[in-house]
């Protein structure tokens, strides 16, 4: 099941196709009246991921000045339908309604926009989000950094290099569970092939296996569950416009996160400024004054389609098994 476009998720759109994926998803939980559940939460699931669609086909058409609401408020919609297929409660409280990040107030003189932060709160869908579907937890209070979140998206390295000559990722194949990667890695980590191969090992629970290749490069195994083409496999990350694999060269801050918590957060912050920080974002699309205009408009072209890319890899995966 290659996701091609947002249309890839016609398969969704019929109600005894979604009950019985929804069903077997409780059930490989062990959760109870699984087959009640999910009739209850079948047309909800559809529609989620409906209004997610619309949101994100009304984004292509529109002038970026108002892309990031229509992207954030799309995504949202995508996320909530794969937290109903881990809770069949959801939303049980008004709790989990909220955002669940803040934005620090912004001084009018001199905003730079990759020096901007969010503050990860204790409630709300983020951390919700974080906790149902990748079991993340303890986020409470974290402050996280726009440049930070952007030096983890892959299909932006080339632009950190145009900009800043920085590389922020380095590439990667895969061929059964192997990825192989330029030995220029461990010089950028400052380790040996065995503390390569320890750090990974303590960073993710899945086992690795690091180990010298042919010429110059080194052969790192992932655990035993099938890679499939385009999924997340941390710390590995998926770059759709080149379709291959890359490895980020920053072992600090997001390294463990996945891609999906990276574009809320982003989007978050760029839909609140779309919409209460009006005289700078018109100011940034008309004067285009330093990095930041490239790095969000680079951001919001990639976004539009990796976020629902993101979203139909994790749905689908499930499928699998």
């Amino acid at each position: 099941m290659i996701y091609r476009n947002i249309n890839s998720y016609k398969m969704f759109f019929s109600a005894s196709f979604t009950q019985s994926f929804l069903k077997n998803c409780y059930l490989k939980q062990n959760i109870e009246s699984a087959e009640q559940k999910s009739y209850q939460n079948c047309y909800p699931f559809i529609y989620y991921l409906e209004h997610g669609k619309i949101y994100y086909e009304q984004a292509e058409k529109s002038p970026l000045i108002i892309q990031p609401i229509l992207l954030f408020y799309g995504f949202v919609h995508l996320i909530k339908a794969c937290i109903l297929t881990k809770d069949p409660s959801y939303p049980e409280t008004t709790s989990v309604l909220a955002h669940g990040v803040s934005t620090r107030k912004r001084k009018k003189q001199q905003y730079c926009f990759l020096e901007d932060d969010v503050r990860i709160q204790k409630t709300g869908l983020f951390p919700y989000m974080s906790d149902q579907l990748f079991h993340m937890k303890q986020l409470e209070g974290d402050k996280v950094l726009m440049e930070e979140l952007l030096t983890n998206i892959p299909e932006l390295s080339q632009l950190f290099y145009q900009l800043e000559g920085r590389k922020t990722f380095i590439n990667a194949e895969l061929h059964n569970n192997l990825f192989t990667l330029s030995h220029r890695v461990l010089d950028a980590f400052h380790m040996t092939e065995n503390r390569f191969e320890d750090f990974l090992r303590g960073k993710f629970k899945g086992s690795f296996s690091v180990k010298q290749g042919a010429g110059e490069q080194i052969e790192v195994g992932y655990n035993n569950k099938k890679i499939l083409h385009g999924n997340e496999a941390l710390p590995f990350r998926f770059n759709i416009l080149e379709k291959h694999y890359c490895f980020p060269l920053n072992k600090e801050g997001l390294f463990q996160y996945p891609e999906m918590l990276i574009h809320y957060l982003l989007l978050y912050n760029l839909s609140m400024i779309a919409r209460y920080e009006t005289e700078w974002w018109s100011e940034l699309m008309k004067m285009m004054s330093n990095n930041d205009y490239p790095f969000i408009q680079a951001f919001l072209e990639v976004t539009i389609h990796k976020g629902p890319f993101l979203v139909y890899q994790y749905l689908t995966n499930q499928l699998r098994g």
